[in-house]
């Protein structure tokens, strides 16, 4: 971890640019000099912050920026809430937040921890690994209590703590070893046949496995070519869930289902509920998807 340069803010208010010039969506909270000293790191001590940096000279960066938003977004609509906060930096227009973050490219996220900064990923993650990193950025700060509601019984202690097949996973995944990663999310499986964190993970590492080297736009543009190729099809959709797209991923899957029979038919079904799976149960496309293949199967 590390923490903004001391003299940080002192130096000229920059958030009359806000976010000046950009006209696409932006998600989050935007960050300048101002609100990052007086509001963001003060909330830290309650809940994480995470950061996305970004130019608008960086398709890659708004992409990151908006599956973050999504994910705020759904994890806000939970009965207890997001449990974090989203802000973004757009590097251009707030240059001095850049230089006191580091940002040496883009995208670029980070974690505020008690008003610690801690570098989470500079690439462009799948919305799987995503939630991987949020999931255990939430569970570490929980150890420290931040993010942790406070207990209303003496000695109560609704700490988060990571499962040791959990630690050995994400440490596994960090270094791209997915084979390591999906032997202890089964060995969790193993011992606690009804955790849903273990199900979701074993779900999340099965996926970028099946989407390991795989060319996104060529694998669906290949897919829409031969609708009926049952590989390509199921390819196509794992691809479209990691990038967010989930209707268009239960809708191929979905209309296949209708055209095939018997083993063929099983397979994509099965497929099919494995990628549910990876979708927020709240979320309405999922329930949208969920009833069409009923009509589908019956």
């Amino acid at each position: 971890m590390s923490s903004l340069p001391k003299n940080f803010g002192a130096a000229f208010d920059l958030s009359v640019l806000k976010n000046a010039g950009v006209t696409h969506e932006v998600s989050g909270v935007g960050i300048n000099q101002v609100n990052l000293m007086q509001d963001v790191l003060p909330a830290s001590h309650a809940q994480v912050v995470i950061l996305i940096c970004w130019s608008a000279r960086s398709p890659q960066s708004q992409a990151v920026m908006t599956a973050l938003g999504q994910m705020h977004q759904e994890d806000s609509a939970k009965p207890e809430g997001a449990g974090w906060l989203l802000g973004n930096v757009n590097i251009d227009a707030e240059p001095e937040v850049a230089q006191a973050l580091q940002v040496q490219t883009v995208p670029l996220a980070l974690a505020i921890i008690q008003e610690q900064v801690v570098p989470l990923f500079e690439s462009v993650p799948t919305v799987p690994q995503l939630r991987l990193v949020i999931d255990k950025v939430l569970s570490l700060a929980a150890e420290r209590g931040v993010g942790v509601t406070t207990p209303t019984e003496p000695g109560t202690e609704p700490v988060e703590q990571l499962e040791p097949e959990e630690i050995e996973a994400l440490a596994a995944l960090e270094s791209g070893d997915f084979a390591t990663a999906r032997s202890a999310y089964r060995a969790w499986l193993n011992r606690a046949p009804k955790s849903a964190l273990a199900q979701l993970g074993l779900a999340q590492v099965e996926l970028l496995m099946r989407i390991d080297g795989v060319e996104t736009a060529a694998t669906i543009a290949a897919a829409d070519a031969a609708p009926s190729d049952v590989a390509l099809a199921r390819s196509a959709a794992d691809c479209e869930v990691a990038i967010g797209h989930y209707e268009s991923a239960f809708t191929r899957l979905i209309s296949l289902i209708k055209q095939a029979s018997g083993d063929d038919r099983k397979e994509i079904r099965e497929h099919l509920v494995g990628l549910f799976a990876l979708v927020d149960p709240a979320d309405p496309i999922l329930t949208k998807a969920r009833q069409q293949l009923a009509s589908a199967l019956f």
